[in-house]
């Protein structure tokens, strides 16, 4: 392979990877997140939430270390691979593409429903299938290009939700938020200490795929510089406004009645201001710039993934190809784009453990996720053994407390998340070994040569 054939277009900036990073996250601010009042009440989850942003603050923190010492586009599979070898690298690998492939169908699905409201006519699915085709091309046309329009759309959605919250803020009552609040009705007893677990994946929701900046590290201008102040700035933005939006949606009203929702916020502000206030259309549609910016951005994110697990040789070389002109992997970004569709259509035909296919892929990304957050943490640890003098332009605070924090903190979800759902897990699982075994009889013992200004082994 020509070093021409796998050089990415190095022009993102700081303020890119913010709008990356936090444009990856924000849908999980609009929707899917309020399931888990049904799971633990308001303040049951609540805890389940303070403890899973504790995780991900310890854990950005520490993944950002890697990011600069290894910034490649694989992300977590680059450091896996240079942790433990294929294997390490294969689960972090396969991990990491289960969670970003999985996860935009249910966000392209989400996004047709909120336009079928506006517009009944419209077949959700059609719209979910438009959205990829119009965001695979926005994505292959140039990674500047698709950045921006990332960034644009992100602080949109940010000024969008401080809205809500203003708007709500009238209303907010801390007696609304804390009515039955627990799950069970009895604090920290056995039904609430039982939902508060099971609510794990739906507080995850808030956080999910920020880590994807770690795939745009090979295009960043300065990456170690750029990546550290994109990530912390990045998790403290998410965490702040997830909390706002939870106790203010929770607050200026009925809770219960927007816990089996996936439009809560449009839902809440009804209550505040009435059904034909502009304030509430405004969300309406402003709502699907959150919506837009995660799509976007995990496009971005499974596209470097697949390419960068394609040059290393545990996916077809093909993949591994850029565009002649535009310099983005293109062949990654379609193949990931066609397991999406498929899913999308797939919807309604195939339930898994008594869910809709979109809830249980959803799942699945979370099982992804925090099996790499494992690896992620594990290969922290290893790296600082077995290369002491490795150039780290940035070293993980507190440690070794916060990414043991972290890998504990992940651990324990995962294990919670396979209680919940085993028949999943299973599947997971099984999908996770097959590829292993795949990467093991393919892939490459080496990190492929890149321009990083710490060559890899």
């Amino acid at each position: 392979m020509t070093t021409p054939s796998v050089a990415l277009d190095r022009s993102l900036n700081a303020f890119h990877l913010w709008g990356i990073a936090v444009g990856l996250v924000i849908s999980g601010e609009y929707f899917g997140w309020s399931y888990g009042w049904a799971q633990a009440g308001t303040l049951g989850f609540l805890v389940t939430t303070l403890c899973v942003a504790a995780m991900y603050v310890a854990f950005i923190f520490s993944f950002t270390e890697l990011t600069t010492a290894i910034p490649q586009a694989g992300g977590p599979f680059a450091y896996a691979l240079r942790a433990f070898g294929p294997t390490g690298a294969a689960i972090a690998g396969y991990a990491t593409l289960i969670e970003f492939v999985f996860a935009p169908p249910a966000i392209a699905l989400a996004i047709g429903a909120y336009l079928n409201v506006q517009h009944p006519g419209l077949d959700p699915k059609h719209v979910a299938l438009g959205a990829y085709l119009l965001f695979m091309g926005l994505n292959i046309v140039g990674v500047r290009i698709a950045a921006t329009f990332e960034l644009f759309v992100t602080v949109l959605a940010v000024a969008e939700l401080l809205v809500f919250m203003g708007v709500v803020a009238p209303a907010f009552s801390l007696d609304n938020f804390a009515a039955g609040g627990w799950a069970g009705q009895d604090s920290f007893g056995p039904a609430a200490i039982s939902g508060i677990f099971a609510a794990i994946p739906f507080a995850i929701w808030f956080f999910l795929a920020i880590e994807g900046v770690a795939m745009a590290a090979e295009e960043a201008k300065d990456p170690r510089r750029a990546i550290p102040m994109a990530y912390i700035t990045s998790v403290l933005t998410l965490t702040v406004l997830a909390f706002g939006v939870m106790l203010f949606a929770g607050g200026a009203g009925d809770w219960k009645s927007l816990s089996d929702l996936n439009d809560p916020l449009p839902q809440a502000m009804k209550r505040v201001v009435g059904e034909s206030s502009g304030w509430l259309h405004m969300l309406v549609w402003l709502g699907l710039f959150g919506l837009v910016a995660s799509f976007h951005g995990i496009i971005m994110g499974y596209a470097r993934q697949i390419f960068a697990l394609a040059r290393a040789g545990f996916l077809p070389s093909v993949f591994a190809r850029v565009h002649p002109r535009f310099q983005t992997p293109h062949l990654a970004t379609l193949a990931g784009g066609g397991v999406g569709i498929a899913a999308i259509y797939s919807d309604s035909l195939v339930r898994v453990a008594g869910q809709s296919l979109t809830a249980s892929i959803v799942t699945m990304a979370v099982f992804g996720a925090l099996t790499m957050y494992v690896t992620s943490m594990a290969a922290l640890f290893r790296l600082r053994r077995s290369e002491p003098d490795l150039p780290r332009p940035y070293r993980a605070p507190l440690y070794p407390v916060a990414p043991a924090f972290a890998l504990v903190m992940a651990s324990v979800c995962l294990a919670a998340l396979v209680v919940y759902n085993p028949l999943i897990f299973a599947i997971f699982a099984a999908v996770m070994a097959g590829a292993v075994l795949l990467g093991r009889r393919v892939g490459r013992s080496t990190v492929p040569a890149v321009p990083v200004p710490d060559p890899a082994i």
